[in-house]
């Protein structure tokens, strides 16, 4: 996007959806659906294996052409082809975005700097692949001789979150005479519980740090090379039981990791972007190379539909859309995902990155200060369980909070009703938030007077339902590639770089400024009086 463009709010169709949202905002679900008999079947999409149901939200078909418009206005279009072709999009980084490309079949062809890049992602699927079998089969011994059969992976961020959600979604189709545990926070209790009951002759780890020196992780990873030698003694036990997703093969050297046995990626790979990457690496020991090569192929469909397909019939374009019409029209300040399958479990925990760390953002490109809403909050818990925790705040609170519903037709695990059962409630909750229970109809329950005001469900509250056959690892590809574009789809609205988190750093220079100053005991602390006074407590409770 150009540093130059028309500031958001000037431009046209952002004007006409401030006057059009005046005249929604009275409006209820209620009187939509009931003016408009086809209302439910005509603003639904049913692409790529995904029946999107938008129906529920506070829209009209006005509302929708207007956001169409002020996508067009955006120029979204050719910045969805600038992204695709590697133009260098993240510009305050200076670099291209290209997670697609990790997901592009052997004979695509992407440029970054004039060089394709497809040869060499496929050079590290196939490496991947080739090690994968060998952990799989047992061919691959530990030191002493044993099969793996545990796989750590060590990362944090991207380098965690990723493959955590994935192992999770798709732990159907894992290889269960192998266990997977996952550290990434710095806090040694994460690591204690990972290898408690583990045997470091069946361990294999896996460290995952572009630069193999992010503090969480190679302090973690230290932590394990410790654990392992205590009981292996021998240094050359560091190559049999260690490998790297990374490009620093000095320092993977250094650390005892055999670089044939380091698997890398690629600057245009953001973090909360990779775990189609070799950071996915413990996913395809989990679940396989032919299954991850689905789910990669999952990926690239949902990608194709982006880039392809007119904006009206367009999943993430919509999905996008809708996010910036209730953030910044409605004051919406959350979205609720909610999963109905409990493979799904650590989805939202997954999309808080993906969302917040790509479009919290207060600046425009220019260096503006956005003078409207940006990335708003994302949470969530899978279903049934939140149902009797959070709803009861989303259904009657004061709150307007946007949700996502995600269910499929079939179960993975057959259990007599209870998957109808869970499906009913994905159907009623989405019923319950848009058309609500009336004082009238509540009365005519025969409920006391005195009551009926705390039993009158307002509805009007939006939601969308996204509704799949069944949860493969080619409907997880779809469903990420989905929300990543929808991310992308906000962040060229609000006109802000989507790919870069300078948010993060901060917090991290203070933190190692700290680490020195608690190696010192605490002498010539020069912070805020509060920040001085937490740190000299610490310092004598920890005695």
């Amino acid at each position: 996007m150009s540093k130059t463009a028309t500031p958001l709010t000037q431009l046209s169709a952002w004007k006409a959806l401030e006057s059009h949202a005046e005249s929604i905002k009275p409006k209820h679900l209620r009187e939509l659906f009931a003016v408009d008999p086809e209302r439910g079947t005509r603003l639904a999409v049913d692409a790529e294996g995904i029946y999107f149901d938008y129906s529920k939200h506070r829209i009209t078909d006005e509302t929708i052409k207007l956001l169409l418009q002020l996508a067009e206005e955006s120029g979204l279009k050719s910045h969805i082809e600038a992204m695709f072709t590697g133009e260098k999009i993240n510009i305050t980084e200076n670099r291209a975005v290209l997670h697609t490309a990790l997901r592009a079949p052997k004979s695509a062809k992407v440029l970054v700097d004039g060089e394709d890049v497809v040869p060499e992602v496929h050079k590290v699927l196939d490496a991947m692949a080739a090690f994968s079998d060998r952990i799989r089969s047992g061919e691959w011994k530990g030191f002493t001789g044993k099969p793996i059969k545990n796989v750590i992976n060590i990362g944090i961020g991207g380098s965690d979150l990723g493959p955590v959600m994935a192992y999770e979604a798709l732990k159907h189709y894992s290889q269960r005479n192998l266990t997977f545990r996952f550290v990434s926070n710095i806090d040694g209790t994460d690591f204690a519980e990972a290898t408690i009951d583990l045997d470091p002759e069946e361990t294999l780890f896996i460290i995952a740090s572009k630069t193999f020196t992010t503090l969480e992780t190679m302090t973690n990873a230290h932590t394990a090379r410790s654990w392992t030698l205590a009981k292996l003694k021998d240094e050359k036990a560091i190559a049999k039981h260690f490998v790297a997703v990374s490009t620093a093969e000095k320092e993977v050297t250094k650390f005892g990791i055999d670089t044939a046995n380091m698997f890398g990626f690629w600057d245009w790979v953001g973090g909360r972007y990779s775990m189609d990457s070799a950071i996915g690496l413990s996913t395809m020991l989990a679940i396989g190379p032919d299954n991850f090569k689905k789910l990669l192929a999952g990926f690239h469909s949902m990608d194709q539909h982006f880039r392809n397909t007119s904006f009206d019939k367009n999943l993430p374009v919509l999905m996008g859309l809708l996010t910036v019409w209730y953030a910044d029209f409605f004051d919406a300040q959350t979205v609720a995902v909610l999963p109905y399958d409990q493979y799904l479990k650590r989805f939202p925990a997954y999309l808080q990155q993906l969302t917040m760390e790509s479009n919290g953002k207060h600046v425009t490109l220019s260096g503006a200060k956005v003078n409207y809403e940006t990335g708003p909050i994302f949470w969530g818990e899978p279903g049934t369980n939140g149902q009797h925790s959070f709803y009861q705040l989303i259904h009657q609170g004061t709150h307007l909070i946007p949700c996502d519903f995600i269910g499929f037709a079939k179960t993975l695990n057959p259990l007599g009703e209870h998957h109808d059962f869970l499906m009913a409630n994905v159907f009623a909750q989405a019923e319950a938030l848009a058309f609500g229970k009336t004082a009238e109809e509540v009365a005519a329950e025969g409920t006391a007077a005195d009551l009926v005001p705390h039993r009158v469900f307002e509805g009007n509250r939006p939601s969308s339902t996204l509704l799949l056959e069944n949860l493969t690892p080619e409907a997880l590809g779809k469903l990420v590639a989905l929300y990543e574009h929808s991310v992308f789809v906000q962040g060229i609205i609000w006109q802000i770089d989507s790919f870069d988190q300078w948010g993060v750093e901060l917090g991290k220079v203070l933190a190692k400024k700290i680490i020195g100053e608690l190696e010192k005991n605490g002498e010539g602390l020069k912070h805020d009086a509060s920040t001085n006074e937490l740190i000299t407590r610490y310092l004598k409770l920890k005695k």
